[in-house]
């Protein structure tokens, strides 16, 4: 919890200096923005393959285990498609936010990126609202719904921040789950954002 807030902190601290012009000039925000999630990418790829875990889960792979992250994904994409009958945003933005599976840090930039600031501001939001909503539910979800619904709650936080809250309440032996869980949908998050983005 207070990762998210220290990121609310500091999405705010932004907004600020934006607004009244606190930023050096001749600092383009669109041109950091980019290079931003170029380091964020390699971040991404430097974090994976230097897990010590990664291996051990790619040799243990069974296809059976794949159905947690497709569920997620028909799930959140079906969420954000009823979603879209009650707001103003096209059904392509609102399944682009909801591809961001709470990974707002990667999602945000790459809608901000692609539709503008308005709707990356939205993802960044609603990701980060999943994330914080799945820290704070997960016991109390657990005793009505069943186990893979509670790792569905997290998306693509479900190896990271959530996975000990996720451990703690459903046990150790889902902890291998969560973690092939939120590899599949963060490798997924570009391609599906991109892909609702282009539409």
């Amino acid at each position: 919890m207070k990762t998210s807030l220290l990121i609310l902190a500091c999405f705010g601290l932004g907004i600020l200096c934006g607004r009244y012009g606190l930023l050096p000039s001749g600092l383009d925000g669109e041109n950091v923005t980019l290079v931003l999630l170029f380091v964020l990418m390699s971040c991404v790829g430097i974090s994976v393959g230097s897990d010590r875990r990664l291996g051990e889960i790619l040799r243990s792979l069974r296809p059976k285990i794949l159905l947690y992250p497709l569920g997620t994904t028909i799930g959140t994409f079906l969420a954000a498609a009823i979603c879209s009958l009650f707001l103003a945003y096209p059904l392509s933005h609102c399944l682009a936010v909801g591809a961001g599976f709470a990974y707002y840090s990667l999602s945000s930039i790459l809608i901000t990126q692609a539709l503008g600031t308005e709707l990356g501001t939205v993802a960044l939001i609603c990701n980060l609202a999943r994330e914080a909503l799945t820290l704070l539910l997960v016991p109390l979800v657990a005793r009505f719904a069943p186990q893979p619904a509670v790792i569905a709650m997290g998306g693509a936080t479900t190896m990271d921040s959530t996975l000990p809250i996720i451990a703690r309440t459903l046990g150790t032996q889902w902890v291998f789950v969560a973690l092939v869980h939120a590899i599949v949908l963060d490798f997924s998050v570009p391609f599906w954002v991109i892909f609702f983005c282009s539409l």
